[in-house]
């Protein structure tokens, strides 16, 4: 049974940084895949980076690349995403998951299971 938990959330100020945390347990991070997502009120959840076991292999949506950094810590059982420069509009509620089989770009949460609770990031003056 995996269990993904997410943390690092927080406020942070236009054109600020914040690093946010995917702890993983319950499964061989040899064989996974993980992406995050994350849900603004009143939208669809947005799959918005993918890393491979390795690290070799990463993806990024057009909404975050140049800005965001996933990696991941295979010792530690963490995948990492590292945002910088934030904008107000990166305000949401943010997941780390693994795909249930198969998976494709863009990402779709239909293909991913295993979802942490979430953490929260507000970007705002």
């Amino acid at each position: 049974q995996v269990q993904l938990v997410e943390s690092g959330g927080g406020l942070v100020q236009p054109g600020g940084s914040l690093r946010l945390s995917c702890s993983s347990s319950g499964f061989r991070s040899a064989v996974s895949v993980v992406a995050w997502f994350r849900q603004a009120p009143g939208k669809e959840r947005e799959g918005i980076a993918v890393i491979n076991y390795s690290g070799g292999s990463r993806r990024y949506a057009d909404s975050v690349r140049g800005r965001f950094t996933i990696s991941r810590d295979n010792v530690k059982n963490t995948i990492y995403l590292q945002m910088n420069a934030l904008k107000p509009e990166d305000t949401a509620v943010y997941y780390c998951a693994t795909p249930t089989d198969t998976w494709t770009w863009p990402l779709s949460p239909s293909h991913f299971s295993a979802w942490g609770q979430g953490t929260q990031v507000t970007v705002s003056t």
